[in-house]
């Protein structure tokens, strides 16, 4: 007899259960979210405990690596996977999801997710801060802009560097909304500093890291692209095919066929990590409109615009992008917009692409 094990984690506390391979359910507890606590109440059954499920979530990085450690077979699950086997649920409950879990681990269908490294966890962690700060700056800027609308005051296009200016001439006769907004820009100017901050060290460490050093060759391709597809990629080894890497962004169409009277080709899935996709549309946008030099990947894209629409043809050179993005990282290869060029003639225009790029953000 085999056991399967089901796990429910929350912040606190976990709900495991244990069924056999006849769905017999043998254990039904919950402890606190600790790996030693979990495998102290699975310890009965470790000599013939198979799986251990539990959902990709928050405390995954921390938890699955932990409970490898121990001992236990655990399996982190697709968490829409986990979502669509037991929506037949009529009621949800911890109890019942950890039950659930162990049948989809008695009955294997589920698909694993995987857990990225420690390191590449921490680097991820810098993206997302220097994102949250970005956000809360524009907000208190929209929020200026909309505080002063209540006064017939319209900032219209100013540049950055001018808004303070700008708003401290528009309110310079009413002391009270001159000491609110001044109040409000020293907030917006601390946030800054940090976000500034934040971006200097993603390009210190796009700079000090080979991988990410030639994927700025590419035209359109920043330092927040970079470590963006190479934190959420993390091991280039567990695609089979370098186009897989587009499906798993959601950057390919979804697809819904039934009989012969059927087959509708949609819009692209938006699977996966929204923030890495965000960026390879902006890196592919600033390709097609902004880069001005001779390159295979903005032609074939220009192209396709003419045929298409620029949406579309932004979409599909940002999945060619990331498609070419991990064929370098699997071949060792540079990138070069002239296929007729040798591998030295490559890796010096990577070099020049490199030096000019980290040069402007200098």
């Amino acid at each position: 007899m085999e056991f399967f094990c089901g796990l429910d984690v929350s912040i606190d506390e976990t709900a495991v259960c244990v069924v056999d391979d006849k769905g017999h359910v043998h254990l039904e507890t919950t402890v606190a979210t600790d790996p030693e606590m979990i495998r102290a109440a699975l310890k009965p059954f470790l000599p013939r405990l198979r799986r251990v499920g539990h959902e990709a979530g928050s405390l995954s990085p921390w938890l699955h690596p932990e409970m490898l450690a121990l001992g236990l077979p655990v399996v982190c699950l697709e968490t829409k996977h986990v979502r669509a086997a037991m929506s037949a649920q009529r009621n949800k409950t911890d109890k019942a999801d950890a039950l659930g879990i162990a049948h989809i681990m008695r009955t294997g269908w589920f698909r694993a997710a995987y857990v990225k490294s420690e390191e590449g966890y921490r680097l991820r962690l810098i993206l997302t801060q220097r994102r949250a700060l970005k956000r809360k700056f524009l907000d208190l800027e929209n929020t200026i802009r909309h505080s002063l609308k209540v006064f017939g005051i319209r900032l219209g296009r100013v540049s950055r560097g001018q808004f303070d200016a700008a708003v401290r001439e528009a309110v310079a006769q009413d002391a009270l909304t001159r000491d609110l907004m001044e109040a409000m820009m020293r907030a917006k100017a601390a946030l800054w500093e940090e976000y500034v901050r934040l971006h200097k060290l993603v390009v210190k460490i796009v700079a000090g890291h080979e991988i990410c050093r030639r994927f700025l060759a590419i035209p359109g391709v920043g330092p927040v692209t970079a470590l963006s597809v190479m934190t959420a990629i993390d091991d280039p080894s567990r695609f089979r095919r370098s186009r897989d890497v587009a499906a798993y962004f959601g950057l390919t169409s979804r697809r819904w066929q039934s009989g012969t009277s059927i087959d509708v080709q949609g819009r692209i899935s938006k699977a996966g990590d929204p923030d890495v996709r965000r960026a390879l549309y902006e890196a592919a946008s600033a390709v097609l409109t902004r880069f001005r030099g001779r390159d295979r990947l903005r032609s074939w894209g220009l192209e396709l615009a003419k045929r298409s629409c620029h949406r579309k043809a932004t979409v599909a050179v940002a999945r060619k992008m990331v498609v070419i993005m991990h064929a370098m990282w699997v071949d060792g290869t540079f990138y070069c917009g002239d296929a007729t060029a040798s591998d030295e003639e490559r890796a010096m225009h990577a070099a020049r692409r490199l030096k000019d790029h980290l040069g402007a953000l200098a």
